[in-house]
């Protein structure tokens, strides 16, 4: 899909160090945009420069906190179009550091909302947000109209985050577009976090040569969303002209087991056969079962749909790190260990837990 209308935009990204951030950015950059990269380098939310090594050249960088905006609001002012896709996307990391959560996911972005209606009244800006915040679903597929049942920590920042922007956009100050995302994978995940996610922690495994762990039957379902297709959405959210809508569910194009999403991987990557376990505690506490997102009013009105089946997707995804794996894992440490929990206690990493 062509997006002819970004050339010559000046358009900002927050988190485009991160995994889906760092790909829009590199498509912002192929459409002749002239983007500005604003991402803190928060431990644990990853971040990782090398993901936009190959248009580094042709972008500036600001490494900087969203909490921070005030400090670079002559670029806010600048912006034809911003996409904010800073925060945190563990549901592990919300529970065990909530209020670590809560100033990245919802203290930083409040900050950084009021900011962008100051200096830059009126833009267009396009928030990631998450499926988590529907919580346990009710019925499936899930619409927009699904009540709002987080559970966890995570779901409830993130929904803060999205009435900030919406309620700013409703009082005319903003012009939001949020786009609430199923299960994203493709190249640039951060697979040395293994708090980030099920599927990067399948894809890390599959990779190493090891069993994927399921928890449970292997029953639940997801609907994968291949990363491109994910940034397409942005592009489209941040050229519509005049969407009816404010708040869009993205998913992919399927509805698949959890077991077969796994199946699917192991075999592309020459993996063994899955093995079945019981959920830890933790993790069973905030499963939410099975979900798939009913994409139809993002499709009706800005013409959006997934195009990548996950056997496609995964094959993209496999080869991508077969290159470039050393950049994004240590081979000597192939499974590693949350590296949050090493600063738990500390008073000086910021945002860890005092």
């Amino acid at each position: 899909m062509v997006r002819s209308g970004y050339r010559g935009k000046k358009a900002i990204v927050t988190g485009g160090l991160g995994f889906i951030g760092s790909n829009l950015v590199i498509r912002l950059v192929e459409l002749g945009a002239r983007v500005t990269v604003i991402d803190s380098l928060v431990r644990c939310c990853g971040a990782n420069e090398y993901n936009i090594q190959a248009v580094r050249s042709d972008l500036s960088l600001i490494q900087r906190d969203i909490a921070e905006a005030a400090d670079y609001r002559k670029v806010l002012a600048s912006a034809d179009v911003i996409f904010n896709l800073a925060g945190e996307v563990s549901h592990v990391h919300s529970m065990l550091f909530p209020e670590r959560d809560a100033a990245l996911n919802s203290t930083a972005q409040l900050r950084f909302v009021q900011e962008c209606a100051r200096s830059a009244p009126g833009v267009r800006i396009v928030y990631a947000g998450t499926r988590q915040v529907y919580g346990r679903p009710l019925y499936l597929p899930v619409d927009e109209n699904h009540p709002v049942r987080p559970v966890d920590i995570n779901g409830i920042h993130k929904y803060a985050a999205v009435m900030y922007h919406l309620t700013f956009a409703r009082g005319g100050a903003l012009d939001s577009v949020v786009l609430n995302l199923t299960n994203v994978y493709g190249p640039r995940m951060a697979l040395d976090l293994p708090c980030q996610g099920v599927l990067g922690n399948f894809i890390r495994r599959s990779l190493a040569g090891r069993s994927v762990e399921i928890f449970g039957d292997g029953r639940q379902l997801r609907d994968p969303l291949y990363v491109d297709d994910t940034v397409e959405a942005f592009l489209a959210a941040g050229a519509a002209g005049n969407p009816h809508s404010q708040l869009y569910n993205v998913g992919g194009p399927a509805a698949l087991e959890m077991r077969e999403i796994a199946e699917i991987a192991r075999r592309a990557a020459g993996a063994p056969p899955a093995q079945f376990r019981a959920f830890p505690p933790e993790s069973q506490r905030i499963d939410i079962g099975s979900y798939y997102a009913d994409s139809s009013l993002i499709a009706r009105e800005l013409g959006w749909r997934p195009r990548t089946p996950f056997d496609q997707g995964i094959e993209r995804t496999l080869e991508f790190y077969r290159t470039e794996l050393g950049h994004y894992l240590d081979p000597c440490r192939p499974e590693p260990q949350c590296k949050l929990l090493d600063v738990a206690s500390s008073t000086q990493q910021r945002y860890a837990v005092r």
